[in-house]
């Protein structure tokens, strides 16, 4: 062979085994087909770019082989999905079970409003009549100011005891125990706030008001803690 084809031979092309090249473009390793870089770089001699040429077959590659970092981010936002979708039915099935046990609640109360009040014991006093001509609600509604609330709180006041009790002075329920307007549990714990804690409207508004402030701090405060737990 003369010496002008062995000047001719391709080095890429010469060793056969050599069949891959890597190339780091950018930062990133790329493994090139050894004939193509053989290509690239017999025609980038006559015009100086074959660094470009190398850098478009690497974007490439790249493209066809996505890092493994984007593989197990993918994992990683696939798992934190399911992992909402397990909170979100678990928050649904709190909520339904709130709404029953509500709506068993407001079922008791309406069945204890028909309850007649119970007979006085024969060692208590006879507790005084109450006054049927008086709206329980307009005696909550004066009070409110004695407590430190504006009338704004009477709204809230209103909805809470529609929802324990519908204002019914001899409201009782069989299963908790639960009487009186403010729903006390047990009843006699309005003893502290008069005798007349069984039939005397004035009486269970005072002692209601007065758990109200102590707990929650208003009547409003109250309310919202009814509407998010199905108590107060």
């Amino acid at each position: 062979m003369s010496a002008r084809h062995k000047l001719q031979r391709n080095p890429f092309t010469h060793n056969r085994k050599l069949s891959k090249i890597t190339v780091a473009i950018a930062g990133v390793t790329v493994i090139v087909p050894a004939a193509i870089a053989a290509g690239l770089t017999t025609s980038g001699a006559s015009d100086g770019n074959s660094p470009s040429k190398l850098a478009m077959v690497g974007a490439k590659t790249a493209t066809a082989h996505p890092d493994a970092r984007m593989r197990l981010a993918g994992a990683a936002r696939h798992e934190v999905g399911k992992l909402e979708v397990s909170r979100v039915r678990a928050d649904r099935a709190a909520r339904r079970a709130a709404a029953r046990r509500a709506a068993e609640r407001r079922a008791q109360q309406v069945a204890a409003a028909a309850t007649p009040p119970p007979a006085p014991s024969p060692q208590a006093p006879a507790a005084p009549a109450a006054q049927p001509s008086v709206n329980p609600q307009q005696i909550a509604a004066g009070m409110l100011g004695s407590f430190g609330w504006s009338s704004s709180e009477f709204g809230c006041l209103v909805s809470l005891w529609n929802l324990e009790s519908g204002w019914n002075v001899y409201a009782s329920n069989p299963n908790s125990g639960a009487y009186g307007i403010p729903q006390a549990l047990p009843g006699s714990k309005m003893a502290s706030a008069g005798p007349d804690w069984q039939s005397n409207a004035a009486t269970q508004i005072r002692w209601g008001l007065g758990y109200i402030k102590s707990l929650y701090g208003s009547p409003c405060g109250a309310w919202s803690h009814e509407q998010a737990s199905g108590w107060y």
